[in-house]
């Protein structure tokens, strides 16, 4: 398998040189695990909300309504939200104020509940996240998929990024560079090529001492597909 400084040389030699790389790399937010932890768990309920609105939406208008949702869901607190009866869910369906999508407006209470439950095994969200071991990082996020709502594939993925949790974004470029590597063969949906993939990251974090957020935007950068 490619070593991570074939991949990183690969990267720089598209962007100018590895001064240019570690330019664009080190807006890489990655915070450590008691940072994570002491985030509240509403900023992480907000964030994937966000997430979930702006699945397949344009995230311009996303960004622009963010503060009426802020104020229509409580400033998600999941404590609140979890008690909303179902006629304020059925008003907000029509708040013109914040984007009416009545599945993803039910997730945002689904995913309180969620979080109230994960409070109760790890202290918070947060804790979670936080103390969840990077070379594990596919269990993380079938965890989400599977427990939570509207939070598999990508979405997740940038909810965890956007955190500044260590995170691996599955983008085209991504995939195709894993490809490229001889890491996988199959769709990095699959079991197989996710396995695959969470092995040569252990191994290419284990080498560089870097991040997986930075493991995962080298790749990203190190192909042209």
């Amino acid at each position: 398998m490619i070593k991570f400084a074939e991949l990183y040389d690969k990267a720089a030699a598209r962007k100018g040189g590895a001064d240019a790389l570690e330019n664009i790399l080190s807006n890489s937010t990655v915070l450590n695990a008691a940072t994570l932890a002491a985030i509240p768990d509403d900023r992480w309920l907000s964030q994937a909300s966000r997430m979930i609105f702006s699945a397949g939406f344009n995230w311009k208008v996303v960004d622009q309504k963010w503060p009426s949702h802020e104020v229509a869901f409580e400033n998600f607190s999941p404590n609140a939200i979890a008690h909303f009866p179902d006629e304020r869910l059925h008003a907000l369906a029509s708040d013109a104020s914040i984007i009416r999508h009545g599945a993803k407006i039910k997730s945002v209470q689904d995913n309180a509940l969620w979080f109230l439950r994960v409070a109760d095994e790890f202290g918070s969200f947060g804790a979670m996240v936080g103390h969840w071991p990077a070379d594990a990082y596919f269990g993380l996020l079938e965890k989400m998929k599977k427990e939570g709502t509207r939070l598999g594939g990508t979405t997740g993925q940038y909810f965890l990024r956007f955190m500044g949790a260590p995170s691996f974004i599955a983008s085209a470029s991504v995939e195709a560079a894993l490809r490229q590597s001889g890491v996988i063969d199959k769709a990095l949906s699959t079991k197989s090529a996710q396995r695959a993939t969470q092995d040569a990251c252990n191994r290419w974090m284990d080498e560089s001492g870097r991040s997986l957020t930075v493991i995962s935007r080298v790749l990203a950068l190190s192909t042209d597909a």
